[in-house]
């Protein structure tokens, strides 16, 4: 564990206040996904109860992270400085570990591929995602980097290969499911497409921060609050995308029932 830094009131409130906040977006959404499974048809469900555990877990380990927060530091002379308790942020990691394979998982649910190929590409995308964390986890642990070349960003560089395959895989496959869906379903997939790149290419930007010259409470600040602002929008977020899906498939499938279902007109 390293030594935390010293922050002003305004620096400690805004982390404080993006943890609480982080945590009720991640209750509160997995009380929606719980009480949404009967919007949708029961093979989409299976995508709303995986979107629930991943913002339960986040929302436990949040929950420890703000613990963590609040014993790291204490009020002194106008200031926050370090307790000398240590400030657990591997709560992050674990959380990474447990919820990244799901919101694959997820996501892979409710594409509607053949099972086989399903699998397949599940076993390919977990094994990238576990091999990506492990990998950032090393240089995470190393603060005072300043170049790229030292062993933060070694670590950094090996856990962008597995990072890159997993864009890779999903926007490829994106992009094959989109052109056999509704209008509306098409559109939604391009949407949660964006939100992918967007929230999950934010992580290695956080990471690279101490390469730019940040350090210190600016660092750390800036490491809470936007590891907090991506999670809450690549686990929420990106789960009420899933949903949005499955009601839209859901309601594309009903349309196609009442379709083919329907009497053929009598001939004269």
């Amino acid at each position: 564990m390293f030594e935390m830094p010293t922050l002003s009131i305004g620096q400690y409130t805004l982390v404080y206040n993006m943890l609480s906040f982080a945590i009720a977006s991640m209750f509160a959404a997995f009380v929606f996904f719980i009480m949404s499974q009967n919007r949708v048809a029961p093979k989409y469900r299976i995508s709303l109860m995986v979107s629930a555990l991943v913002v339960g877990i986040a929302g436990y380990h949040y929950f420890r992270i703000f613990g963590s927060w609040t014993e790291a530091y204490q009020l002194s002379g106008g200031v926050y400085e370090a307790t000398g308790k240590p400030f657990n942020d591997a709560y992050r990691y674990v959380d990474w570990l447990l919820t990244v394979p799901l919101l694959l998982v997820e996501l892979v649910l409710v594409l509607g591929l053949a099972r086989s190929k399903a699998n397949s590409m599940l076993t390919r995308l977990v094994i990238a995602a576990i091999a990506m964390i492990a990998l950032g986890y090393p240089g995470e642990l190393i603060k005072d980097a300043t170049s790229m070349f030292s062993d933060r960003g070694l670590w950094g560089l090996l856990s962008t290969f597995p990072f890159l395959y997993i864009l890779y895989v999903l926007w490829g496959e994106l992009g094959k499911a989109m052109a056999s869906q509704p209008p509306r379903v098409a559109k939604l997939f391009e949407g949660i497409r964006w939100l992918l790149l967007a929230t999950w290419g934010f992580y290695p930007i956080a990471y690279m921060m101490p390469f730019f010259g940040l350090s210190g409470a600016g660092a750390e600040v800036g490491l809470q609050v936007g590891y907090s602002i991506a999670d809450v929008l690549a686990k929420a977020g990106y789960g009420l995308m899933i949903y949005a899906i499955a009601r839209a498939k859901t309601e594309a499938d009903a349309e196609f029932e009442e379709v083919i279902s329907a009497p053929a007109p009598a001939v004269a």
